[in-house]
């Protein structure tokens, strides 16, 4: 554990536009006691009065820094939450600001946050990815005065310090490094599910595709010890949670800067026998797909047959383009031997149209891929050009309409191909993880099959937190309906 973390400050995220709102108008608005509240995202801000309890669900969640209570509320990419979101924020403070380009520092307008400066009294901070880029540092330094520190993802478990020094000097506190942190291990944290966690396994990567931001803003791959991964699921498991989801920007490449003989292939083998009951594992590059893990999959029913694998285009001239280390027919090949050995899979992709240079043909043979696959899912995106990558400074004659016919025209292909998936699991008994009430009917519950398919389920009973059985009775692109069948 880092020297510097302060044991007792604890996160909470919220899980809904709602219950966001609710801790944001109780932290700001209130008098009593410190909270910390997270959403993953840029943005930091806290709030140095003290906050009442009349939010039960807070109330203990205590930090105190040098004797004094701060509350720290993360904004950050607030574009991802939706305009709806943002203008209902605005509209609480009494502002009519627009917005701005959601790759700005922040994904909100600064007029917004200087409102929130001058009507409240507290500390204002960018930290993570976007911090980590000289340019935006220097562009904060420069011409945003009222923003109180920047710290980048290096020295996260130093924020305390970084604010506050920002308390104790009253200037702009600016604290990002170029050289890669170690992984502090053991920082508690507070869980956003009690049933289901999300476990890293590494940090950073290696890959170095041309369209991404992650090598310079998080730092080459490091790969946490396994006895660390293996203690922390254990507790989980020991804490009543049914699933782990080990995370990493190339998950599959675990170990590698770490271990001689020891990939995330031994990993999935030693996760599994904790007997925590569902183990998943994200994010996956074709690269590092190797055939020992796919038998790990097949052979172990607690790791779930659920494989996310992007692709990120059809054309092998652009998989060069974006640096991507595998030609079509290679990926093509991997597929296929995850689909004939692994049971029931599911297989989802990432996909960006528009990419500098595509043309049609190119975007043709992106959409003979998706219709020789037939994927579960995919995430579809128009490229978007990332300061500091190499993508940037490629030549894109390509109209921003073309591009997003291109994506209206592929995303109209994968949700046929999703629905035609779905419509295959009506009439068929399923095991699902309960998680939540429904987000669009109150009286039903939310829960994933095995293969991570999202189910909206009819029952009496509450079922939140266990795994039952489950028949499925409708079928729709993007979720299943089902009924609960008692044991």
């Amino acid at each position: 554990m880092c020297d510097s973390f302060i044991p007792n400050m604890v996160y909470l995220a919220p899980t809904s536009k709602e219950e966001y709102f609710a801790m944001l108008n109780w932290s700001i608005e209130q008098n009593e006691h410190p909270v910390a509240i997270r959403i993953p995202c840029n943005g930091v801000i806290s709030d140095r009065r003290k906050i009442d309890t009349n939010y039960s669900n807070l109330n203990k969640f205590k930090v105190e820094i040098k004797g004094e209570n701060v509350a720290i509320i993360a904004l950050g990419d607030f574009y991802q939450l939706g305009e709806n979101v943002i203008e209902e924020l605005k509209n609480k403070i009494g502002l009519n600001a627009t917005l701005i380009n959601p790759q700005y520092i922040t994904g909100i307008d600064s007029e917004l946050l200087k409102k929130l400066k001058e009507n409240h009294d507290i500390l204002l901070g960018i930290c993570g990815c976007m911090a980590q880029e000289e340019s935006v540092v220097n562009e904060i330094m420069s011409k945003y005065k009222y923003v109180d520190f920047v710290f980048g993802t290096h020295n996260l478990d130093n924020m305390v310090n970084v604010i506050n020094n920002s308390i104790k000097t009253g200037k702009q506190n600016v604290e990002v490094y170029s050289i890669e942190g170690n992984i502090c291990e053991g920082i508690p944290e507070k869980r956003e599910s009690k049933y289901s966690a999300w476990v890293d396994i590494q940090l950073g990567c290696d890959k170095f595709c041309t369209y991404c931001i992650v090598p310079y803003t998080r730092g080459t791959q490091r790969s946490r010890k396994k006895e660390s991964i293996i203690i922390e699921i254990e507790k989980l498991k020991s804490e009543g949670y049914k699933e782990v989801t080990l995370l990493g920007q190339n998950v599959n490449a675990y170990g590698k800067d770490l271990y001689e003989d020891y990939t995330l292939a031994n990993l999935l083998i030693d996760v599994a026998k904790t007997n925590i009951e569902r183990i998943r594992f994200v994010t996956s590059h074709p690269w590092d797909f190797t055939d020992e893990m796919i038998d790990v999959i097949s052979k172990y029913d607690n790791v779930m047959p659920y494989v996310h694998l992007p692709i990120q285009s059809g054309s092998d001239r652009i998989l060069k383009l974006m640096g991507r280390k595998y030609t079509k027919e290679e990926y093509l090949t991997l597929y296929n031997k995850i689909r004939t050995k692994v049971k029931g899979v599911s297989i989802t992709t990432d996909i960006i149209v528009g990419f500098p240079g595509e043309t049609e043909s190119d975007f043709n043979e992106t959409l003979d891929v998706v219709n020789t696959c037939k994927f579960d899912g995919a995430f579809t995106f128009i490229f978007s050009p990332r300061v500091g990558t190499p993508a940037m400074k490629l030549p894109d004659d390509t109209p921003k309409e073309e591009k997003e016919s291109r994506l209206y025209k592929l995303n109209e292909l994968v949700n046929k191909y999703s629905l035609e998936s779905n419509l295959k699991m009506v009439d068929k008994i399923v095991k699902c993880l309960v998680v939540s009430p429904s987000e669009k009917d109150p009286k039903k519950y939310m829960g994933y099959t095995e293969n991570m398919k999202l189910v909206n389920i009819e029952s009496d009973k509450d079922l939140i937190g266990q795994i039952v059985d489950v028949i499925i009775t409708e079928a729709h692109s993007f979720s299943l309906n089902g009924k609960y069948i008692e044991s």
